[in-house]
């Protein structure tokens, strides 16, 4: 029998979107391989409120603490690699990568790479406050040569409320849709040619749009998992 590496999970982040990575993975093996010996899946789900608390009182230290000690947690568990199930996170994944006890792939870097892929250079940047406003994930985007436009302040803050208030607890509001769907048409306008689904959550929210691409970074993140952990069986 084949043996792929273990696949760590930081979850919890939501709830929701920690359930996206985790059907995806043995979905899309199923539908590649046709056998259900998918490549096992370590979760470690956390206190999402303390993330939230540390956010919001921008204590990153803090976080990549604790990130760290939740990895050293996943290789005691027998995880060969991790995801951070979270884009905001990945606002400190360059330090904590590098501290890492196992590899750690950047929702970040995957999500360009299928950017590229569509041959687009500019996109329109949707997730939380922190994801829109802290550089680091248009810096990110940057270094593979995109641009990342983001909405307007009302727009932000709006996206960062219906983020934590209604898709992080599964609710999925036809309203909020159509008000998204606004925001994103400004950002077309200004220019984007692919929409960012730059939160987890928002996947739950937004599927398909047939003018434009969606780049679902929890699917484009778990793809880049399952691909890892069968490239790179034992």
């Amino acid at each position: 029998m084949t043996m792929y590496k273990r696949i760590g999970i930081i979850g919890g982040l939501s709830p929701e979107s920690t359930t996206l990575y985790y059907q995806y993975i043995v979905r899309r093996y199923y539908d590649v391989f046709g056998l259900h010996s998918y490549p096992e899946i370590i979760i470690y789900s956390v206190n999402f409120q303390q993330y939230i608390a540390w956010a919001y009182e921008e204590q990153w230290p803090a976080v990549v603490e604790a990130l760290l000690d939740l990895l050293s947690r996943l290789q005691r568990a027998g995880a060969d690699f991790a995801v951070i199930a979270c884009n905001t996170l990945h606002v400190v994944f360059d330090q904590v990568q590098h501290r890492s006890p196992i590899p750690l792939l950047s929702i970040i870097d995957a999500t360009a790479e299928k950017i590229m892929k569509e041959g687009i250079d500019t996109v329109g940047l949707l997730g939380t406050s922190f994801t829109m406003e802290h550089q680091f994930y248009r810096d990110g985007l940057t270094r593979h040569g995109i641009e990342a436009l983001i909405p307007n302040k009302a727009s932000r803050e709006y996206i960062d409320k219906i983020i934590l208030d209604e898709l992080s607890i599964g609710i999925i509001n036809p309203e909020t849709r159509t008000k998204v769907l606004t925001i994103i048409d400004e950002l077309i306008a200004d220019g984007a040619k692919g929409i960012v689904l730059g939160c987890t959550e928002l996947p739950l929210l937004l599927k398909s749009h047939r003018d434009y691409m969606l780049f679902d970074t929890a699917s484009i993140h778990a793809e880049k998992a399952l691909q890892h952990a069968v490239r790179t069986s034992n």
